[in-house]
């Protein structure tokens, strides 16, 4: 069985957002790969998917003849709580995990067929309904001890940008950046108590299955208050129906009602965390893209 090439763009993510260590993992990962598969008795590889965030995964076929989908990343937080997260769902509302190495990132999934995402479908009222449903099945009692990251230590990117920018904001709008920033930290300090969120359920993350009629992938495993979980999904796809500003307006709304949390703190939380992404993306691509900051503008004046 040969090793696959890994493509330009994930390449490109990988060391974007891991820097030399990035290079160094795509280096080892033809050995990686051959390893884990023999351990696992991966015995065929298809071709990779192409939204992947920042990993490698591909379709595969076991020596047994069942599907199944292999899932290698570089080392680091993000990977260790996704193979937490995953052991305490065991597939109850989302994908199964097979196998799994922390150390090594590596992570064998069930396959979900037909595994056609949630942004294929094109009533945004309706897809937003089964995201809700979908995010409602994710909350869970957070362990003893546990490590998952929690809502705070996300925020810390807000200090980051301060730091390099000599206590502003860079690249980012200040009537965007400050108020996102203190309302950040202020959710925070009076939050619900937390519980474990998927933490980052969006339209690519929800994938029809034979099982079930939809399964959640990919989870982040976050600890913080259930009105936080909302922001990933209403970050994307946010001109789907051309009014961003009315689009988030019901969205928010949906997730309030099926979720049975404050509509305000849900709003507050896109808001914030909204921005938030905005900076993530800044620090692994070094650019500041209009996009991203879409949803907090629209927001903005209801804060």
């Amino acid at each position: 069985m040969e090793s696959p090439e890994i493509s330009l763009r994930i390449r490109e993510r990988l060391i974007g957002a891991n820097g030399e260590a990035g290079r160094e993992w795509l280096a080892r990962f033809p050995a990686l790969l051959r390893e884990v598969c023999a351990r696992w008795d991966v015995v065929s590889l298809e071709p990779a998917f192409e939204y992947v965030g920042y990993a490698w995964v591909a379709p595969v076929r076991l020596g047994s003849g069942e599907p199944a989908v292999l899932k290698l990343a570089p080392p680091g937080p993000e990977s260790v709580a996704e193979c937490a997260a995953l052991r305490l769902y065991d597939g109850d509302g989302a994908v199964r995990l097979l196998e799994a190495d922390p150390a090594a990132v590596a992570l064998l999934l069930e396959r979900l067929e037909p595994g056609t995402p949630l942004a294929d479908l094109e009533d945004d009222t309706e897809a937003t309904a089964i995201a809700a449903r979908a995010m409602a099945r994710c909350f869970r009692p957070l362990p003893a001890n546990h490590e998952f990251p929690t809502v705070e230590r996300l925020g810390a990117a807000f200090a980051r940008v301060r730091a390099a920018n000599g206590g502003g904001c860079g690249p980012f709008p200040v009537d965007l950046f400050d108020p996102a920033e203190r309302l950040y930290f202020e959710l925070c300090a009076s939050q619900a108590p937390p519980v474990l969120l998927h933490g980052d359920l969006h339209h690519w993350n929800i994938l029809r299955a034979g099982r079930e009629p939809w399964l959640v992938i990919d989870p982040k495993g976050v600890a913080g208050e259930p009105a936080f979980d909302p922001a990933a999904y209403l970050r994307n796809r946010v001109d789907v129906e051309g009014d961003v500003t009315a689009t988030a307006l019901r969205r928010i709304a949906q997730f309030a009602e099926t979720l049975g949390v404050d509509h305000e703190r849900v709003l507050r939380w896109a808001f914030a965390a909204g921005m938030l992404s905005a900076l993530w993306d800044f620090e692994d691509h070094g650019d500041a893209e209009e996009r991203w900051l879409a949803l907090p503008q629209a927001l903005l004046p209801f804060i």
